[in-house]
């Protein structure tokens, strides 16, 4: 198998499994809803959809294009922080449970949580996000889309962590070790 064709199938796996994350986000978000939760931050979340979408067209058609040279060290080094991210993202999904989504939407009455990756970090996820973003396309050594994607993504993230601490900032304080 060349390296082209392994880079298309590490992506399509990737695109997979962000389809299996929008079926458990729709569910999660459907929980939450029904328990009252209020959701904010809707302007920006066409243009994550759009973003993450495009990101990984723009690496396949990069990779296509400019038909790069790649170093082993290069891509096996990037594909183990793929693997990495995969994995914190996973024990944030996890960890969260019913109230982990794409979506921003907090469940009034319910504290925080603060077990899991959450007793280190904030915003585990987000250090999922751009780890990912710089890693997948580098795999395959399509620097122009690990630079523009992290550049765009960074944009991004400054709305929506802005919307997602305000939302946060609304809950009871947590306890750590909560996961209520």
């Amino acid at each position: 198998m060349s390296s082209l064709t392994a880079f298309v199938v590490l992506v399509l796996l990737v695109a997979a499994e962000r389809g299996v994350e929008l079926v458990v986000s729709n569910r999660n978000a459907a929980w939450s809803l029904s328990r009252g939760g209020i959701e904010t931050g809707r302007g920006h979340y066409p243009a994550m959809v759009v973003l993450h979408t495009g990101f990984l067209v723009a690496m396949l058609v990069e990779a296509f294009v400019r038909r790069p040279v790649v170093p082993l060290a290069l891509a096996w080094s990037m594909l183990a922080v793929v693997l990495a991210a995969q994995a914190l993202r996973w024990w944030c999904i996890l960890t969260l449970g019913h109230r982990w989504n794409t979506r921003v939407i907090v469940v009034p009455g319910l504290a925080p949580v603060r077990s899991g990756p959450y007793r280190l970090l904030s915003h585990p996820n987000y250090v999922a996000v751009v780890a990912e973003g710089v890693a997948l396309p580098l795999v395959h050594a399509s620097w122009v889309t690990a630079l523009a994607f992290t550049l765009a993504n960074a944009v991004l993230l400054t709305v929506r962590l802005r919307a997602e601490n305000a939302a946060l900032a609304t809950l009871p304080p947590a306890t750590v070790g909560s996961d209520a």
